[in-house]
């Protein structure tokens, strides 16, 4: 009984199909409505014992070559593709928002995929015109379903299919691959963040190989870049760094600029040592197996977040070249120097090595200010104007600062050795890397610019005793600073050796224009009868220049310790045995002892105390 029922309404089904069906192709497309609407009409049941319809007796050789036609089956097939197509399609409904929906999708897709191969061979314009039309509906609903994938939160939505792997995933991956990544400051970088769950992972390489397959890879990748772009510059902007324009960033103060440089160079590792190579290895599982695109995608993704950060460097680069710049611009330097090695491998392929090249070009736009720095540092030095004395031929505060600076500079000297080579016309030498000529000769210089500044501004002592002191202040804190930091390594021992015998040089000028006109007194060629009167007032010029010296030259200023002493007692050995001897000869000279000592004001230790209290800036010990 439920045998012959069902056989009844198999027949009612065929009776149908031949009242509306005008044609065998209509019939044929209303028994496939029939089929999809319940599983007990299908096509094989339908189609078998099927009586041919009235209008095909009149003309069997007509009917005859209809079934041979090959392009049946195929229309058949597209039809029935149309209709499945244009439900999806129609669907206001994600088609990912249900599994069982999302892999009869992608069936679809795959059978239109297939049936296009099969027109190509032999080509049948028509069907393969519409077919094309449907794959291209196939392609914008793939392409809003991707981006709603890379929409919806974390753990929503279903999984189809397995994920792709590379080989490197771990178990301790997947199982963190719920967790909502929050870009802040780390001070470890070996971290990699699973932005989105394996599910949706699979599901995204699910549609981009089929958008590959149908030769929209380019579109699939873009479409992903361009969506996940907002997530990378949204964990750019947790960093603290906002893109700026050009103008607001020159206008903003120093102490302002120093404390967004701090942040960048934290950002920019950040981006690059964790960011970028998480975003990289996202990409490689949604587009695995399908190169280039996954470089496409990583490219469109990464690099305008990327550019922004590097334009900041850029920017800044370009600012003034005032040396207080210098060790924030080192920093950022370095910052990018240090990244290249890290993303040789990462950044090697067709699209994305660009953005190597912008992390490049940045590093050597940092280089350029740098070595602008020292350029503006040479002009700083010209330009101090030899206008006002030092009180006591004191250091100049042209030299501490200048010294002061280098000194701290050299603190950097691999990184300013690698920036001068990079502009070196003298390439550096292979059998000594250690020593570079360029950043040398660039240290050197800038001390010969300070020596003629500083000889430049001694002309303008009244005195010229003061004129040596003055020299020999500046030379010997130049040559002690350069002893104890790396720039007596830039300098070489030569240079410290000239620039000792140079302060000695300036000592013994001292002594001349100040006491060779004290010791010239002290001589006697005549001894006995009218000399003991020219000695007594020899012995009075003396006592004279004596007291002038210790006047005025002990309010001069010799500020290293070292140096004050070495010279009182090279003033010394100049002058006590010239003043002990011409004590001698003045008791010899018929005085008698007694008698002399009513002319001595001063003995040989009263001398001595006196020439002890020189260069003590004012503070006189009587």
């Amino acid at each position: 009984m439920e045998e012959n029922g069902e056989e009844k309404l198999i027949q009612a089904v065929r009776h149908i199909a031949k009242s509306l069906g005008r044609t065998d192709t209509m019939a044929d497309d209303i028994l496939q409505v029939f089929s999809a609407f319940d599983g007990r009409f299908s096509l094989d049941k339908l189609a078998s014992d099927r009586s041919v319809p009235a209008h095909t007796a009149v003309a069997p050789a007509a009917a005859g070559r209809e079934a041979d036609d090959p392009r049946q089956p195929l229309e058949r097939t597209i039809r029935t593709l149309d209709r499945q197509i244009s439900r999806f399609v129609a669907s206001e409904r994600l088609i990912w928002s249900d599994a069982a929906d999302a892999a009869a999708f992608l069936e679809t897709v795959d059978d239109l995929l297939a049936t296009i191969h099969d027109l190509d061979a032999p080509p049948d314009k028509p069907l393969l015109d519409r077919a094309e039309d449907l794959l291209q509906r196939c392609i914008l609903r793939l392409e809003e379903e991707l981006r709603a994938i890379l929409r919806r939160p974390v753990g929503c939505g279903p999984a189809v299919g397995t994920p792709p792997s590379d080989g490197s995933d771990s178990d301790a991956a997947e199982g963190s691959e719920d967790r909502v990544p929050v870009a802040a400051p780390v001070d470890d970088y070996n971290l990699v963040i699973d932005a989105l769950p394996s599910g949706s992972v699979a599901d995204l390489h699910a549609i981009a190989r089929r958008m590959v397959a149908a030769g929209f890879g380019r579109e699939c990748a873009e479409a992903y870049g361009v969506s996940r772009r907002g997530f990378v510059d949204a964990s750019v902007a947790r960093l603290g760094i906002r893109p700026r324009p050009a103008e607001e960033v020159q206008a903003s103060t120093w102490i302002d600029l120093e404390d967004e440089i701090a942040r960048w160079v934290k950002a920019v590792n950040m981006a690059f040592l964790i960011l970028v190579p998480s975003e990289r290895r996202l990409c490689d599982r949604v587009f695995a197996s399908l190169p280039p695109f996954a470089d496409i995608a990583f490219a469109a993704a990464c690099r305008p977040a990327a550019a922004g950060l590097l334009s900041f460097a850029y920017v800044v680069a370009a600012g003034p070249r005032d040396p207080v710049r210098l060790f924030r611009l080192i920093d950022m330097y370095e910052a990018l120097r240090d990244l290249l090695p890290e993303l040789d491998h990462l950044l090697s392929e067709q699209y994305s090595a660009a953005l190597r090249a912008d992390v490049a070009a940045g590093r050597r736009a940092l280089g350029a200010a740098i070595r602008g720095i020292f350029v503006e540092l040479e002009n700083l030095i010209q330009r101090d104007p030899a206008k006002a004395t030092v009180p006591g031929g004191g250091l100049h505060p042209i030299t501490r600062y200048v010294m002061n600076y280098l000194q701290a500079a050299c603190a950097s000297r691999r990184t300013l050795e690698e920036v001068m080579d990079e502009d070196a016309a003298i390439p550096p030498d292979p059998h000594h890397p250690s020593s570079s000529p360029s950043l040398s000769l660039q240290i050197a210089w800038l001390m010969d610019v300070l020596h003629s500044n500083l000889e430049n501004k001694s002309k303008i002592y009244p005195e010229p005793p003061l004129s040596y002191i003055f020299l020999m202040n500046n030379g010997r804190y130049m040559t002690q600073k350069a002893r104890d930091s790396e720039l007596g390594a830039l300098l070489g021992e030569d240079w410290i050796r000239r620039q000792m015998a140079m302060v000695r040089r300036w000592g013994n000028a001292y002594q001349r224009a100040t006491w060779t006109k004290v010791v010239a007194v002290l001589r006697m060629d005549v001894i006995g009868g009218a000399a003991g009167k020219a000695m007594r007032e020899r012995l009075r010029v003396f006592d004279t220049y004596l007291e002038d010296i210790w006047k005025v030259q002990s309010g001069w200023v010799v500020a290293d310790e070292q140096l004050r002493t070495e010279l009182k007692l090279a003033v010394g050995a100049l002058v006590l045995p010239a003043y002990r001897n011409f004590v001698a000869r003045l008791r010899l000279a018929g005085e008698g002892g007694k008698q002399a000592e009513r002319y001595l004001k001063y003995t040989v230790e009263e001398v001595e105390a006196r020439i002890n209290q020189l260069f003590d800036g004012g503070r006189r010990r009587c």
